[in-house]
């Protein structure tokens, strides 16, 4: 299979190289190669490669500066998926995309977990740009998998992991919001999920795919210290408090991005829980 990878520079598409290199022909593209907000380019690029299957990558993922950032945020998280569903459509190739759980509300009761079809209320540019983007593709094209993820991190680049790493080893405590619940999914595992869907051919649409359980960014950073035997005591503290002890303003954070996998068990897609991938990270990491 000939698959283009948008993105191609960042920390998933990295691992959606890695896990697709072996049996398929892959074209690699960042915004230097092909600019996915130009509608033209993208059209001429996919007539030219005429790729069987595209996974957009790209993607303005830095929630806080979304909020002031403009216009650019809506090109890319809208229009760009929007501009690669024509395209794709057009050449009778499958489109897969990469969203979010900003996509919903995040004020669901925490007993609760969001299902794929459950209301859309999202809060923050970041998360109203990336549902104008499924929205762009539903209406553009049929073959189209969208894949909403959640606390991704992964090999390369920054992530949450490595940071609490970097501080544990420097200080003697941290304190970390322990209301907000959600699954910590290694990049590696999430590359894992688009494979197994496009290998298994399983019906087109929206899925939710995050590693399995949930937790809090307070429970996960104990378990990063835990596994990694770092002895820096972890201080449990609201949202609110922390935005206080911090000084600065930030969008919106979901305090509920627990969304369920059961669409996808359902279609036979194996999903590690979030510790497991959490160690697989560590020990590729070298810290276990």
């Amino acid at each position: 299979m000939k698959i283009l990878i948008t993105g191609a520079n960042g920390m998933l598409a990295k691992e959606v190289k890695q896990r697709f290199e072996k049996d398929n022909d892959l074209i690699l593209t960042d915004v230097d190669e092909l600019d996915i907000t130009d509608e033209k380019a993208v059209m001429k690029y996919i007539e030219d490669c005429k790729p069987d299957c595209i996974i957009n990558c790209a993607a303005y993922t830095a929630v806080d500066k979304a909020e002031t950032a403009g216009e650019i945020v809506e090109r890319i998280n809208a229009d760009g998926p929007g501009n690669l569903a024509k395209a794709a459509n057009a050449n009778k190739s499958i489109l897969v995309h990469v969203s979010t759980d900003y996509v919903f509300g995040g004020d669901l009761d925490i007993s609760k977990d969001y299902k794929e079809d459950d209301s859309k209320n999202p809060v923050t540019a970041y998360g109203k740009t990336k549902l104008h983007g499924e929205e762009n593709i539903a209406k553009n094209i049929e073959q189209y998998y969208i894949f909403r993820t959640a606390w991704l991190y992964g090999i390369g680049g920054n992530n949450y992991v490595k940071t609490m790493l970097k501080l544990g080893n420097s200080k003697d405590e941290l304190s970390v919001v322990s209301d907000q619940h959600g699954s910590p999914t290694y990049a590696k595992d999430l590359a894992d999920i688009i494979y197994q869907a496009i290998d298994k051919k399983i019906p087109y649409g929206v899925y939710n795919s995050t590693n399995e359980g949930y937790t809090t960014w307070f429970d996960f950073t104990k378990k990063i210290f835990e596994l990694s035997n770092i002895t820096c005591k972890v201080n449990p503290v609201t949202t609110e408090e922390y935005i206080e002890m911090m000084g600065t303003t930030q969008a919106k954070r979901p305090k509920n991005s627990q969304m369920s996998k059961g669409k996808l068990e359902s279609n036979g897609i194996a999903i590690p829980q979030w510790e497991d991938g959490l160690k697989r990270y560590l020990i590729e990491e070298g810290r276990i």
